[in-house]
């Protein structure tokens, strides 16, 4: 990659991540270009030099976000593990994205429905898709005995709704540290879903 194109695409990246951070602030319908290029330091006419559109910015955080959970995902369903251990594995990588990509992960959950078509129906496509595989790993489970008979479905979006509560532990003042965090989590989660012995 030449010099110019790595630097157009640094910056790039920076304007994504300040377009995140604003979105996730004061949501994608209040945020204006204008607002982005000030945040980013640039005047507005060389902000369109980047990025075409706010809603390619909405664009582009989305499907990063969801190209990020699928490739985990596809990763652990090849893996040769038990269901417990690959529901495990994909709800820490949730976690960790949460702690990590916080701003992404976020505006992406909240702001999708504001994309555009055809991409709007694409993501939600996605969505739908991704839980769908999600609840097959633990109906998996089910079919193996490691997991106790419950409604696989329902399962996947209390745990990623319990997930998607760590946007409070960003906002408190007297957090835990993310891996204690991380593994309260996941204990209580796994556990409600473990085939007692």
């Amino acid at each position: 990659m030449k010099k110019i194109e790595r630097k157009k695409a640094s910056k790039k990246g920076l304007i994504l991540q300040r377009a995140a951070t604003m979105f996730r602030e004061r949501g994608f319908a209040a945020s204006s270009m204008r607002d982005l290029a000030e945040t980013v330091g640039i005047e507005a006419a060389s902000l369109y030099n980047h990025i075409r559109s706010k809603n390619e910015i909405l664009e582009a955080i989305c499907f990063e976000v969801a190209n990020v959970f699928n490739e985990k995902l596809q990763e652990v369903e090849s893996n040769r593990q038990s269901s417990i251990n690959k529901i495990e594995s994909i709800l820490r990588f949730h976690v960790e994205q949460m702690i990590d990509n916080y701003e992404k992960v976020i505006v992406t959950d909240r702001e999708w429905r504001h994309l555009d078509e055809p991409y709007r129906t694409n993501f939600q496509s996605q969505r739908r898709s991704y839980r769908k595989r999600f609840a097959a790993i633990i109906e998996e489970g089910i079919m193996k005995g490691e997991i106790r008979r419950i409604d696989a479905p329902t399962a996947v979006l209390v745990m990623l709704h319990a997930v998607n509560g760590i946007e409070s532990w960003h906002r408190s003042q007297a957090k835990i540290g993310a891996e204690e965090l991380s593994n309260n989590m996941i204990r209580i989660l796994i556990d409600g879903l473990r085939k007692a012995a």
